[in-house]
């Protein structure tokens, strides 16, 4: 079971290469994190600059990263966050997500998860499939609404119009986690809504999170989430709505080829801490961090949505 298992960070990344990317229309409806593009911008081919940038960064830094080539054919303009319809478990099971968006459904690509299998020699077990709840208008989507404590047994999930609260139970069950359950709200000019996912407010590694409590206004609920951070015994970095808008809290830790811990990040992230919570984290893991501006303003999202980790173990000579 994933709650037993020792890592918190993979030591393989797999991340979509954009292929139609642009504002979606779909998904602007309750993220209010994303922009409309200046006039005559070519947004795909500065997504793709600004994606093979932070590869290049990463892959400095000696981590394992799988880069595959979106479906240009499927209209995907999302593509580039797969960590919102797949997750690698290191006991081998691969989940799937139901989406909101409806042309989100067509980033699923199970063919593309067993060519990574292949790829990189991993075992694949079994799928947990959970598309079913999307017959019923019910979203849980992925890593984006679950930020899983691995070696700690607990996923936190922000609930919202992307995060179903049974949904959210049913993935806890199934992977014999327990569930820390909340609200908290983006604010989005004068309007006040459930945020659209839990990972632009939420991060969690091996000796460190970074959460945005304030934004939690249930007293009741925002406590238990800060009660249970600070008894998991990482050291917590708390960050303001300001914070997250600047991606602060879209933060993800990641292992090289050596074993060494770090933390990916954007820029605008980077820049968006205090250097006194930079050196928080930086006396966890190094901070690696690339520029994705144009990703962030269209997409909504930054560089931890972008970055699937693969945990399934590695296949047996």
């Amino acid at each position: 079971m994933d709650s037993i298992h020792s890592h918190q960070s993979a030591d393989l990344l797999m991340m979509i290469r954009p292929a139609s990317f642009r504002k979606n229309e779909e998904t602007a409806v309750n993220n209010g994190y994303q922009q409309d593009a200046a006039s005559g911008e070519d947004t795909v081919e500065l997504a793709r600059r600004e994606f093979d940038g932070l590869v290049d960064t990463l892959r400095a830094e000696d981590i394992s990263v799988a880069v595959y080539e979106d479906d240009a054919e499927a209209d995907t303009p999302d593509a580039v966050f797969p960590n919102n319809w797949v997750s690698f478990h290191a006991d081998g099971r691969v989940g799937l997500y139901p989406m909101f968006a409806v042309n989100r459904r067509r980033e699923r690509r199970e063919e593309l998860i067993h060519r990574l299998a292949a790829d990189h020699g991993r075992d694949m077990e079994e799928w947990v499939d959970f598309t079913e709840f999307e017959s019923h208008d019910v979203f849980l989507e992925g890593t984006g609404s679950l930020i899983l404590d691995r070696p700690g047994g607990v996923v936190y999930a922000s609930i919202g119009p992307r995060t179903d609260a049974q949904a959210a139970e049913q993935f806890a069950d199934t992977f014999d986690m327990e569930l820390e359950a909340f609200t908290a709200y983006q604010t989005s000019g004068d309007r006040q809504a459930p945020i659209y996912h839990t990972n632009v407010m939420l991060a969690i590694g091996t000796d460190w999170a970074v959460v945005c409590d304030e934004i939690v206004t249930d007293d009741v609920e925002r406590r238990a989430l800060l009660d249970r951070l600070a008894g998991s015994g990482k050291a917590v970095v708390r960050i303001t709505a300001e914070q997250v808008n600047g991606f602060a809290g879209n933060v993800l830790e990641v292992l090289n080829r050596k074993g060494e811990r770090l933390i990916a990040m954007s820029s605008a992230a980077h820049a968006s801490f205090t250097e006194a919570q930079r050196a928080t984290l930086a006396s966890c893991a190094r901070l690696v961090h690339a520029p994705i501006p144009t990703i962030e303003k269209l997409g909504g999202g930054s560089v931890r949505c972008m970055l699937a980790e693969v945990f399934l173990p590695k296949a047996q000579d």
